[in-house]
């Protein structure tokens, strides 16, 4: 492990401070191992594998109908379940576009990589699983949304590093006729972007090296919202969707966070997440969202007491919809919102086919890992709400789908504990390379292979949400733990300064959530005295997790926002290891 390095005196603010350098205790000082190719492992007897990573943007597991929710139908996806594995318990160590993607990239987490909230920026220079893939001779690409720039960047100031060839998305992109940026600048394509996401992808095997093996990440921009569908899917889910039991949610027995997040299906959807028109006016219409998002300006769908005021329009076809009730205008906008989301996701799903059946038709299937996930859950409405970012089990789960048929058995599901920090390190060893020191997760290789991880309580995913109190959806920070059985969770509601966080200083609170006996997570067991024993193991491992992987544990600081001063002087001495070399596989 190398010898530890102290915090000392203003070390904790290194660990939310969002202009990170490869200095950073976990990367290699001296000499820079991870600037030179990596070793390949003498072990590793397998042939080196294509790789080609799909990720949308916000598509729930729930809505892949190989897990089982039974809401839509998605047969090019499910195709990696039947074909391949499905895992069960991949979860997210950030719950936000921008730190899921650097977390991936670099295989470690955010205090460590530096992107902590939406608003920072990746520094190019750090090392990542695409420049040593590219150094061992593997020809590499990024295709779709990159969204590791910061905001605006229509410029190469930051293009993506360690890809012999790119095309991205600027900013979220645009679903019609997107803007593309590449190594000759700006441009802009025709079409629908899920459809020329793929297309592109398929160009990129089509022309590769053939005497290379390839590693391509194909970031699809669907599902982010405001949602919008090809013309071919918007005649489909016009059935009544279910209604998830949580819906209306009281947020009883759960910490403040929980009810004073602005993200409620009923009171925070805007006329342009539900393709209605905005009528003209001010607040009795609708409330103005702070318009400092160039892709999200619109005003919420208001939910006054007398609804028979409302007259909504939709935006393609002009149908006028009233109410009665407040219920019956909560539920439109359920049925609306799902209805243009569950749309939205079909186009990736024709796409994964067509890549899957380019693959079986070109005689690369074999020996070619494809991967399906998104860059973390998302909410279909269960607690009331829509977004991500909570631990809370429907943002935290990432779906992940793996076809890799010279390994994989088809048809398998694991149970394994895994997450997006363990990606790079499972492809490097993939690739017959060693995996550096300064990554912060572990390859489960072993896994695809038939071989289950030790099913044993001290196996947990760690998630830590850094954006505090932002203006558009008041979702607090925290971070925690989940094991098999388990969940922890504290919300220290502190901003630390960090780009794109509000105001700090709220009310700090522990939950404790038995998802065995409570997968809905309503109940917080912290202060039950029949959970005690389970409430000092799991904190204990928290303290471990968090030691190990060097997070700053503020529960251990202080209980109010006045005494965060004090945390350079309780950190003296609390040691962060320094991880130079590559691991031993």
């Amino acid at each position: 492990m190398g010898r530890d390095v102290g915090v000392g005196s203003a070390g904790w603010r290194e660990a939310v401070d969002s202009s990170f350098r490869p200095s950073h205790p976990f990367y290699a000082r001296g000499t820079p191992s991870w600037l030179l190719p990596l070793q390949h492992d003498p072990d590793s007897t397998m042939t080196r594998p294509n790789i080609i990573f799909i990720m949308a943007d916000d598509h729930a597991a729930k809505a892949i109908s190989a897990y089982g929710a039974g809401i839509n139908d998605t047969p090019g996806i499910d195709r990696l379940a039947k074909e391949g594995m499905r895992y069960d318990h991949c979860y997210v160590t950030n719950s936000i576009c921008t730190p899921s993607r650097a977390t991936i990239l670099c295989g470690t987490h955010n205090h460590v990589n530096g992107v902590h909230t939406l608003d920072s920026k990746l520094d190019s220079n750090l090392p990542n699983v695409a420049k040593h893939l590219r150094s061992s001779g593997y020809q590499t690409a990024m295709i779709g949304k990159w969204h590791l720039a910061g905001h605006g960047a229509l410029e190469k100031a930051h293009a993506p590093q360690g890809f012999d060839e790119w095309d991205i998305l600027p900013g979220q992109g645009q679903y019609f006729d997107p803007m593309w940026i590449n190594s000759s600048g700006p441009h802009r394509e025709m079409g629908y972007v899920t459809d020329i996401t793929t297309d592109k992808a398929i160009d990129f095997i089509e022309r590769r090296d053939k005497s290379r093996p390839f590693f391509a990440m194909v970031h699809h921009k669907a599902p982010h919202r405001p949602w919008e569908c090809h013309p071919r899917h918007r005649e489909l889910y016009k059935d009544e969707i279910r209604i998830p039991e949580t819906y209306d949610d009281d947020y009883k027995n759960r910490a403040k966070a929980a009810s004073l997040a602005k993200m409620r299906v009923e009171a925070d959807m805007s006329y342009q997440d539900l393709g209605l028109v905005q009528p003209e006016g001010g607040s009795e219409l609708g409330e103005l969202e702070i318009p400092f998002l160039d892709w999200f300006t619109s005003r919420k769908v208001p939910m006054p007491d007398d609804v028979s005021k409302i007259r909504l329009i939709d935006k393609q076809t002009a149908e006028v919809f009233t109410f009665k009730t407040r219920e019956e205008l909560s539920k439109f906008k359920y049925q609306r919102y799902m209805q243009r989301y569950l749309r939205t996701i079909q186009s990736i799903d024709d796409g994964v086919g067509k890549l899957l059946d380019y693959l079986d038709a070109s005689g690369l299937a074999e020996n070619t890992m494809v991967i399906y996930t998104s860059d973390q859950g998302f909410f279909l409405g269960e607690h009331g709400w829509f977004d991500k970012r909570f631990i809370y089990e429907e943002s935290f789960q990432m779906p992940f789908l793996i076809r890799w048929p010279s390994v994989i058995k088809p048809g398998s599901v694991s149970k394994d504990i895994i997450s997006n920090v363990d990606f790079a390190a499972t492809w490097l060893e993939a690739a017959g390379l060693r995996i550096p020191n300064y990554m912060q997760g572990d390859s489960f290789l072993s896994s695809l292979k038939g071989v289950p991880r030790p099913a044993d309580d001290k196996t947990v995913a760690y998630h830590r949400y850094w954006q505090h109190a932002d203006p558009i959806h008041n979702a607090y920070a925290h971070y925690g733990i989940r094991n098999q059985r388990y969940k922890l969770i504290y919300w220290y509601a502190e901003s630390f300064d960090l780009p794109g966080t509000g105001q700090g200083g709220q009310e700090r609170e522990w939950e404790l959530f038995d998802c065995e006996k409570d997968p809905l997570e309503l109940f917080n067991c912290w202060s039950d005295p029949s959970y005690g024993q389970v409430r000092e193991e799991m904190v204990r491992l928290l303290n471990d997790k968090m030691e190990t992987i060097g997070d700053v544990p503020v529960h251990k600081v202080g209980a109010s926002a006045a005494e965060l001063a004090e945390i350079d002087k309780a950190y003296e001495g609390v040691g962060i290891s320094e991880r130079a070399g590559e691991k031993n596989m």
